[in-house]
């Protein structure tokens, strides 16, 4: 047994070397969630490929499958206890990739190239649109008066439904629709107000709190639900998602007033409790 006593004394920049080594081992717990992070990138920038070899629908597919691992990274760092700074940064940087710079990129090459400068610009808006929405949402996650409710809403639509919305043309030329001589200038029209929807004030349901909690009697008829409509995506999957952007948009309205009730319960509370004190 050795005396500590008759042992070298470290010296402090041995010390500093052992604590780093120390701070740098890192769980995996919190590396599984970058991974996912970094496979959706790999999907994104596939998509983007898939595009510029002119194969559209599985470009649009890999768009549409980052979207999915963007919300299975983000649940699973919360399921790990694997959330961390880098991840919250590596996720947003991802999402600027995934949903501004691919589907812009391939809804250029798709149709929107036909209209030279106006088509690029049309991108370059939706692009824009999305950094500047997630630049908004970082800055947003620092707010700490946002009330308890705030959580089940997002400020303007969110960059992975921005992304899959603006590809809506995309889906109806995939199932057939015509596209007319105006339909081009009118393509740029609705991708230039999606990317307003995104940077808007607007309140949209985040579904973030969606299935977090589900009782016991309602576990199956869930799972099969979700069968079920993964089944006809598979097999329908421009009719499907055509359908999924469509009910979105028509939930927008419902979202905007369903925020405004909360907001005027608590002012109404928040007047109440300081009637009193006039």
């Amino acid at each position: 047994m050795s005396d500590p006593l008759m042992e070298p004394p470290t010296t402090d920049g041995e010390a500093t070397l052992q604590k780093r080594s120390r701070i740098r081992r890192v769980p995996f717990r919190v590396l599984l969630p970058n991974f996912v992070t970094l496979l959706a990138l790999c999907t994104g920038l596939t998509g983007v490929r898939m595009a510029i070899e002119g194969r559209m629908e599985m470009a649009v597919y890999l768009v549409v499958l980052a979207a999915v691992l963007d919300g299975v990274d983000g649940r699973l760092a919360r399921l790990v206890k694997g959330t961390s700074r880098f991840g919250a940064e590596l996720d947003s940087l991802t999402d600027f990739v995934n949903f501004g710079v691919a589907p812009a990129l391939i809804l250029y090459m798709w149709g929107l190239n036909g209209l030279g400068h106006v088509g690029w610009i049309g991108g370059l808006v939706l692009a824009i649109a999305c950094a500047l929405r997630l630049a908004r949402f970082n800055v947003a996650l620092d707010d700490p008066n946002k009330p308890a409710w705030a959580g089940a809403f997002f400020t303007g639509v969110p960059a992975p439904a921005g992304a899959i919305g603006a590809m809506l043309p995309i889906y109806l030329d995939f199932l057939g629709f015509p596209r007319a001589p105006i339909g081009a200038p009118l393509i740029v029209a609705y991708v230039v107000l999606v990317a307003f929807f995104m940077v808007s004030p607007l309140p949209t349901w985040s579904g973030k709190q969606l299935g977090a909690r589900i009782s016991r009697a309602w576990v199956a008829p869930a799972l099969i639900g979700a069968a079920f409509f993964v089944a006809l995506l598979v097999s329908y999957p421009w009719a499907v998602l055509a359908l999924v952007v469509l009910a979105y948009l028509a939930t927008m309205p419902f979202a905007y007033m369903h925020h405004a009730r909360l907001k005027a319960r608590d002012k109404a509370a928040a007047a109440a409790a300081a009637a009193p004190e006039a």
